[in-house]
């Protein structure tokens, strides 16, 4: 049997959509898709029976395609390049839980305004039958940021090519979502994760792919397409590393415009502003949260990330990403627990 993306069956996290990805010119699709440009976005599909075929639209998809990682039953984690049919097969008829992550690919494809190159498109999957899905009630927690929550280059000298001028074809080896210090934060606090990060992108600037800047982008999955999902308990934030040639008071107004944009999109999200890694504009972000716990919203926090990384490289390699996670986790834990106290 197929089953759709929307069955009960699967449960998408992230930003995920159903719009804004419209067919090939004079090509009919044959499957109805949800789709995500964002690295992270999850999704998980609960099965019976041995085998089990997912399936993807690639009529926009460009090379290099993008990487998903992808779990059976919580055992090894295998990585494998989108494609239109991907087959898994399990050691028995279950039921079976099956896990995919959007690992990561190139920033220079469209990510925002349509067509959209850089999307992965999920159709649904074929397997012997539907299964039912265990609830899921860690708290929800969305990574707000640029390339370095994104996972660009976390892999650095994994460069299949070796020249320079294809060096977005080496991408999808080279970065991963699943490797940041916001990703292993989320797993060593049991949190269920969602981001929306890309390349280049800042308070003020635009970034890679055609995505606007932080406060535009925020309330959408892709241009013009709200996002739909359930509200995220906490957002984390940082910004700024990208906007580092604007002058401190553009970017403060920029980072307030940010603010106000989560704030407007989820009133009662508990808001955690990091400053940058590589040491810019914390004095300004500080006194951003301060003006706004000033005003009475108490439920926006500031952590210094000073002195938790060297400046260089500017993308963390996976031991820079597992040093920031080992700062950040007893923070976080920390405005988690009195969240929780503070919680009716």
């Amino acid at each position: 049997m197929f089953i759709p993306w929307h069955d009960p069956a699967i449960r998408l996290t992230g930003r995920w959509t159903h719009q804004g990805y419209p067919p090939v010119p004079g090509e009919a699709r044959r499957y109805d898709v949800t789709v995500t440009t964002a690295p992270g976005s999850s999704l998980e599909l609960a099965f019976s029976g041995r085998d089990v075929r997912l399936v993807f639209d690639l009529g926009y998809a460009a090379q290099p395609l993008p990487h998903l990682w992808l779990c059976l039953d919580g055992q090894a984690w295998v990585e494998v390049p989108l494609d239109r049919h991907l087959r898994i097969t399990a050691p028995d008829d279950g039921p079976h839980i099956l896990h995919l992550v959007y690992k990561g690919g190139p920033e220079v494809w469209p990510r925002w305004h349509p067509p959209l190159m850089g999307a992965v498109a999920f159709a649904g999957a074929f397997a012997e039958a539907a299964a039912t899905l265990p609830p899921d009630d860690r708290l929800l927690v969305e990574f707000v940021g640029d390339s370095i929550t994104e996972g660009v280059l976390v892999d650095a000298d994994f460069a299949p090519q070796p020249c320079n001028l294809l060096e977005q074809f080496d991408r999808p080896y080279q970065d991963d979502s699943s490797a940041t210090y916001a990703s292993l934060t989320a797993r060593r606090l049991n949190l269920r994760p969602m981001f929306q990060a890309y390349g280049a992108v800042g308070a003020v600037r635009h970034g890679c792919g055609g995505v606007p800047d932080a406060p535009s982008i925020y309330p959408y999955v892709v241009d013009g397409i709200p996002y739909a999902g359930p509200a995220p308990r906490i957002v984390v934030v940082n910004h700024g590393t990208n906007d580092a040639r604007h002058p401190p008071e553009v970017f403060a107004a920029g980072y307030d415009r940010l603010l106000d944009a989560i704030r407007q999109k989820h009133p009662g999200t508990v808001i955690v502003c990091l400053s940058p890694f590589c040491g810019v504009f914390e004095a300004e972000i500080a006194a951003c949260v301060a003006r706004h716990r000033q005003d009475g919203d108490l439920r926006i926090h500031f952590i210094s990330t000073r002195g938790w990384l060297p400046r260089e490289p500017i993308h963390p390699l996976r031991e820079g990403h597992r040093a920031a996670a080992d700062r950040l986790t007893p923070l976080l834990e920390s405005i988690i627990h009195h969240m929780k106290e503070d919680e009716p």
